[in-house]
């Protein structure tokens, strides 16, 4: 019992602590609001509004076809322009696509050749360029189908085939995008967190304090990781609710309370992790630097952005020890999919149990800086 309020007052004084810092409060408010709101509904994988450019060389009824097929919200209205403004438009990228609609197309169709209509693509807005040019080919593809059995009704195909789009029917990037931002804003928040509480220790001078009193490190440490973890804990639920689920419109099927408590798991780790970068540093610049290779890894690498399955085989498994895979793949679980415990629990347990080892490390680091100071 004494052990328990000691770490019990310890946690309250760095809550206090952390109320009375300006600059992470700021930080902790912009992080699950304003930027999970600006990510979630600002970036956009789908096609969406693309410019497109036509040079119809041909000017004929089967080109004029092909030129209002592309109609919003995919595309804006096609330009026409000429062949010499191909370069020009491209280079100021004010067209991501360009299609060259050649001389004597209608009339190569109606012969039974196979004429080439040239697409030229602004690659530099990757995403939009990949989904943008299987979306016209299929366009084009379509039309001319169309204009060549001289009907509307598609012909009769051997196979059909019927698409079933589940939790996502409209493939929204704000329904990934959101939840996601969340999730790897929780990455960055624990860790910074964390390690400036154990650095402003020592830039404040109250690690001498902590020294003399009856207190061991691990119940600083424990203490360090409840108080921080309640705090990123409330305001993920409060992003969750009033920024994605309110303010963007966003459902959220599964539990809450399921996800709270993954959440507090992978909170376990990630504040151990936080630890234990901060004791190799000695300021809060060296801990920024420190932690920047460590946000870009767990971030980019653990299935939050790319799917993990498109990751060479050798990173896929060096990943698993990172908490963050585990998570992402709890929460797409349990937000997306409703999933129920018994589907996630193995993602719980190797959360604790990488925490375990992180607070090991952490320990065992943060006992020794105590020491030697």
């Amino acid at each position: 019992m004494r052990a328990l309020l000691i770490i019990l007052r310890l946690g309250i004084k760095e809550i206090y602590s952390l109320a009375r810092d300006p600059v992470l409060m700021g930080l902790i408010v912009y992080t699950f609001s304003v930027s999970v709101y600006m990510v979630a509904d600002g970036v956009e994988t789908e096609l969406r509004d693309a410019a497109v450019a036509i040079v119809d060389e041909d000017d004929s009824a089967l080109s004029h076809r092909l030129r209002g097929a592309f109609l919003p919200p995919y595309f804006k209205p096609p330009a026409i322009i000429g062949i010499h403004e191909v370069d020009r438009v491209l280079d100021q990228g004010l067209y991501t696509f360009v299609i060259d609609i050649p001389a004597g197309f209608e009339a190569d169709i109606q012969r039974g050749r196979k004429p080439v209509i040239q697409l030229s693509v602004d690659a530099t807005a990757m995403a939009i360029a990949g989904n943008g040019a299987g979306y016209i080919s299929e366009v084009l593809t379509g039309e001319i189908a169309k204009f060549v059995s001289r009907e509307e009704p598609a012909a009769d195909a051997a196979a059909r085939l019927k698409l079933r789009v589940l939790y996502n029917p409209n493939l929204e990037a704000v329904r990934f995008n959101a939840v996601m931002e969340v999730v790897n804003n929780i990455v960055i928040m624990a860790i910074i967190l964390t390690g400036a509480a154990v650095i402003r220790e020592r830039e404040h001078g109250t690690i001498e304090h902590l020294l003399v009193m009856p207190v061991s490190a691990a119940e600083i440490m424990i203490s360090k990781i409840w108080a921080n973890g309640l705090v990123i804990l409330a305001a993920v639920l409060l992003s969750l609710e009033f920024v994605v689920r309110q303010g963007l419109g966003v459902p959220l099927y599964g539990s809450m309370e399921l996800f709270a408590t993954g959440a507090c798991t992978f909170l376990f780790s990630v504040t151990a992790l936080g630890i234990m970068l901060a004791t190799f540093t000695h300021s809060m610049p060296q801990f920024a630097l420190i932690c920047i290779p460590v946000f870009v890894v767990m971030n980019l690498l653990s299935g939050g952005q790319t799917p993990l399955e498109s990751m060479p085989e050798f990173l896929q498994t060096v990943m698993q020890a990172s908490p963050s895979t585990h998570f992402i793949r709890f929460s797409q679980a349990v937000i997306y999919r409703d999933a129920p415990l018994e589907l996630v629990w193995p993602e719980l347990a190797i959360m604790l149990l990488i925490g375990c080892v992180f607070f090991a490390l952490a320990f065992l680091r943060f006992r020794a800086s105590m020491a030697v100071r």
